[in-house]
């Protein structure tokens, strides 16, 4: 594969985690008026409905290559379904900062599944990269005051079971993209998916339903179902043809980075220097892993 290919898949990838970032102020706000898994029923059906109708005659060609797609979009929108609900469910137990920390183990899982899959270690880039950015994750997440980390809890394990599940989405999609034309089944049916379980889930009653139709509320739905679910997932399974998912996932940890960027320009929330100081971390291990020692270095997706 060829480096500028790589560059420039990597470089999308990072737009869309400061997306991702910058819509945790504006869903803090959004969530006052609806329950959590009504929320995520909500952006994501709209999602599926732009990627469906955007990919419709993609979908009617080649019914055995969509197929396999479709199949693939099934397993990823199963496997994002129970990290969204592991997630949520932990967040019940544990709190906000360990939560934050357990879900970014993602960075670490993805290189770890990688290498017992090929048998092959990452690059020492890779290695120092995750390392770092883990750490700076540390710094900004376990810096906020009355955290106990001497005892563990339900909702933890949860969100460990979360990083693992968000991993493994990385893992398949970067295997599912590999097959020729199965990009619009995979990108459209994995959102369709998380909306119909997070909307079986919302009905079942897993947690008290709200749901106050307010302007903050659809705002947060339009604007994470269009940008951060079907623009931002579409975008990922893309990137995921021309770079390695340890490289994915590394990049993934700067979505912290971008929140509290977004937090503190529009809420004006400040951050002291431990977690100045993580960020700093997490910005280093990206640039660690971008780094090309030789010229001509050369990444390839074919990892798993």
């Amino acid at each position: 594969m060829r480096e500028g290919q790589a560059g420039r898949a990597e470089l999308t990838l990072a737009l869309v985690t400061l997306v991702w970032g910058a819509s945790f102020t504006l869903i803090k706000q959004a969530l006052a008026d609806v329950s959590v898994l009504l929320f995520l029923a909500l952006r994501f059906a709209l999602a599926a409905v732009v990627l469906l109708a955007l990919y419709r005659r993609e979908l009617a060609t080649d019914y055995r290559t969509q197929r396999k797609g479709a199949l693939g979009g099934l397993l990823c929108g199963g496997l994002l379904t129970g990290a969204y609900l592991l997630q949520t469910y932990g967040q019940q137990y544990t709190t906000p900062a360990r939560s934050g920390f357990l879900t970014a183990l993602n960075v670490v899982f993805v290189p770890v599944l990688v290498a017992v899959l090929t048998r092959k270690p990452p690059r020492w880039t890779e290695s120092l990269g995750v390392c770092l950015a883990l750490g700076g994750t540390a710094l900004m997440t376990l810096s906020v005051p009355g955290q106990d980390w001497g005892n563990w809890n339900a909702g933890d394990l949860l969100t460990i079971g979360c990083a693992l599940l968000f991993a493994f989405h990385v893992l398949a999609v970067g295997h599912l993209v590999r097959h020729e034309g199965v990009f619009a089944a995979l990108s459209g049916i994995q959102v369709a998916v998380v909306a119909l379980l997070c909307g079986v889930a919302a009905g079942v009653g897993l947690e008290p339903l709200v749901f106050r139709p307010t302007a903050w509320m659809w705002t947060g739905v339009v604007v994470t179902g269009l940008l951060c679910t079907a623009l931002a997932f579409t975008v990922m399974a893309w990137a995921q043809q021309h770079t390695t998912p340890t490289r994915v996932a590394l990049i993934f940890a700067l979505e912290p980075v971008s929140a509290w960027l977004t937090s503190y320009g529009v809420l004006g929330e400040r951050l002291g220097l431990t977690a100045a100081a993580g960020a700093a971390l997490i910005l280093a291990g990206v640039g660690v892993v971008e780094w090309k020692p030789r010229a001509g270095t050369v990444v390839t997706a074919d990892e798993v």
